[in-house]
């Protein structure tokens, strides 16, 4: 079974992922700002060298090669558009370091890694229903990095398909995670439902088993795809 680099991994989405991954005998190593157990490496992805440094670290204890990088980690915080001009640009420019640089930086590490082996690997994206229809006033900069991700994705996936690097993407709606938490409640709550047709929010293990497909049993023929999982709520 192949080893996966994993990251956001100590919550939510990412935990549900990781425990999914390892039910079918997949070796994961996690990442979190701040290590949780033996498998995860710590790294503060606000630290521009801390992804370099988590891939070199990864490829160590896997020793040497890495089949498959679920881009997962993100951050969600709201970014009024009143605050000061400084605050705001602080905001924008933290979220698109985590969510979206990197995811990207990540990503080239692997795509590198895969090519000079002349081996097969995946890249699967946690991205967002936010990069299709952006989000609240809040968090334009959260809807950027997720748009971003999916341009990424769909590089990714047109230029290295034919040497075996195959890229998917799941977009998950509001999902019940700590992360959507407080948006949920500041947005309504409750009533924030009866925009979504199927009624609830999913769980961070139904966004977990549509990763874990494309991570492990996609047909290559799905390179490219983004799985959009928000209950109807955004339909393309």
């Amino acid at each position: 079974m192949p080893t996966v680099l994993l990251t956001g991994s100590s919550r939510g989405i990412g935990a549900a992922i990781g425990e999914a991954l390892r039910a079918r005998g997949a070796t994961v190593i996690g990442q979190a700002t701040r290590a949780t157990d033996d498998d995860t490496i710590a790294a503060d992805f606000l630290d521009p060298p801390a992804p370099q440094r988590l891939w070199e670290d990864a490829l160590d204890r896997s020793g040497g090669q890495i089949d498959v990088l679920v881009n997962n980690a993100g951050l969600f915080a709201a970014n009024p558009l009143g605050g000061s001009d400084i605050a705001w640009l602080d905001g924008w420019e933290d979220t698109l370091r985590i969510n979206l640089t990197a995811a990207a930086q990540l990503s080239r590490f692997a795509v590198r890694h895969w090519l000079e082996r002349r081996a097969a690997g995946r890249i699967v994206h946690i991205a967002s229903r936010a990069g299709h229809r952006g989000d609240s006033p809040d968090h334009w900069h959260y809807a950027a990095a997720k748009g971003g991700m999916l341009a990424l994705h769909k590089t990714i996936a047109r230029a290295y398909a034919a040497q075996g690097v195959l890229s998917f993407a799941v977009a998950p709606g509001f999902t019940d995670t700590d992360m959507a938490g407080d948006y949920l409640a500041s947005r309504g709550g409750p009533g924030l439902l009866a925009d979504i047709p199927l009624g609830r929010v999913a769980t961070p293990e139904e966004i977990a088993r549509i990763a874990v497909f494309c991570a492990l049993d996609a047909p290559p023929s799905m390179t490219g795809a983004v799985i959009d999982a928000n209950g109807a709520s955004y339909v393309r």
